[in-house]
């Protein structure tokens, strides 16, 4: 079947309708397919450029204290964490806008890592912080990062997850901020340097030197080992700011050690009485790092070194309620879009925090307590008539002692 043709061209490029795929008609003239696209694309980098999403001067950076009231919005509690990251974040931004004078004076960068239990809230203090300064943000976890060669991600693996959150502007990218979550389990097995290769140990915090101290990289925009044949994008490192989160199962035997290793003598005695031993967390150190099995050579590279509480009952409470994205009023939110007002009894909301506690869930688990509560209302409210739904303690009581998560308690 043969095309049908007409004298009409591209009014931009000349092509007649027989060389394009599509000619868009106009009032006094026509256009075709790829201009369009490339219309779009160049519409579409002077929106970016104009906007200044990811590019801001010293007025418009918050101050530190502006950075920890926006995160208290969010955040309950853990007030050394907040302190520490708003600092450290406002240091480094204000590096990148300071002025190229040559004084000799350059200032460096200042890497994070936040050490606490799991659920205390170290990915959601990076992914607010990004959120705050409108920066490109990535979440990357250590666990798949292994050496080259080996099965697994490599460690430029990360920087390609940056990339992609800024949608590959490498400028924007080369100011954003990597969270590497699980940062404790790349540790080394043992105390003795590895005289073997260390697959997803050793090897893997080797390979992260060059990104945490800042160089230029070489990154493949679709993963490296899938498709070897693409073409590199280069960036630079030294702009990024890295934030390392982990757990650290266990630190806390090394830090109770290193506590009660000093002389001995009754001036030490009395000292070790003021030990606050329901949160030695809060004595960590570097070397605490070191022992637990990171490298110090990136320990060198993590020198601002923050604790997060563990969470007790009243903090608990406060985060089931209290921050702008709390879960009860998601859920509140939920049902208002269906047109139904929801209400909870307060001794519901202690009723949950009490078993978050018995079940030693944390923060995450208050969300699987609600939502374990919530299921049926949840499947039967949309299909009625019903505008306003109240939860009682009763109906707590009884939904959560019939589900499988009550099995979680300890005998």
């Amino acid at each position: 079947m043969t095309k049908n043709t007409t004298n009409d061209y591209c009014s931009f490029c000349g092509r007649s309708d027989n060389d394009v795929n599509l000619l868009i008609a106009g009032i006094s003239g026509h256009i075709c397919d790829s201009c369009t696209e490339q219309a779009y694309q160049i519409v579409m980098e002077s929106v970016k450029a104009k906007s200044g999403s990811f590019d801001f001067g010293k007025e418009k950076l918050p101050t530190p204290q502006q950075i920890k009231d926006y995160l208290d919005s969010y955040i309950v509690g853990q007030e050394d964490a907040k302190r520490f990251l708003s600092v450290a974040v406002y240091n480094h931004y204000k590096r990148l806008i300071q002025d190229k004078e040559d004084d000799g004076v350059e200032i460096e960068k200042s890497n994070i890592i936040l050490v606490g239990p799991t659920g205390t809230g170290k990915t959601l203090l990076a992914r607010t912080i990004a959120k705050l300064l409108h920066v490109p943000f990535a979440i990357v976890d250590a666990t798949v990062l292994t050496e080259a060669g080996y099965v697994g991600e490599d460690i430029e693996s990360i920087l390609t997850r940056l990339l992609q959150d800024a949608d590959y502007d490498v400028a924007a990218a080369e100011r954003g901020v990597v969270f590497i979550d699980e940062i404790d389990k790349i540790a080394r097995k043992g105390d003795n340097p590895s005289i073997t290769r260390d697959v997803s140990g050793e090897g893997v915090q080797q390979g992260l030197l060059k990104l945490l101290e800042g160089s230029t990289v070489l990154v493949p925009p679709q993963g490296g080992r899938k498709h070897p044949d693409q073409k590199m994008i280069a960036v630079d490192t030294k702009n990024i700011l890295f934030v390392c989160g982990g757990a650290f199962d266990g630190i806390e035997r090394k830090i109770a050690q290193r506590l009660n290793t000093q002389v001995v003598g009754y001036a030490n005695a009395s000292k070790r009485e003021g030990i606050d031993r329901h949160n030695l967390l809060k004595y960590i150190t570097h070397q605490d790092l070191k022992a637990f099995g990171l490298i110090p050579e990136i320990i060198g590279r993590l020198p601002i070194l923050a604790h997060l509480d563990v969470l007790n009952r009243e903090t608990l409470r406060r985060i089931l309620t209290e921050p702008k994205n709390s879960i009860i009023k998601q859920y509140v939110k939920l049902f208002a879009m269906d047109g139904v007002k929801l209400t909870f009894d307060e001794e519901v909301f202690d009723y949950i925090v009490d078993k978050a506690i018995e079940y030693k869930l944390g923060a995450r688990g208050l969300r699987s307590i609600v939502e374990t509560i919530m299921m049926d209302v949840m499947f039967s409210v949309p299909s009625t008539t019903k505008k306003k739904v109240k939860i009682t303690l009763e109906y707590a009581k009884e939904h959560l002692e019939k589900s499988r998560l009550d099995r979680l308690k300890e005998e």
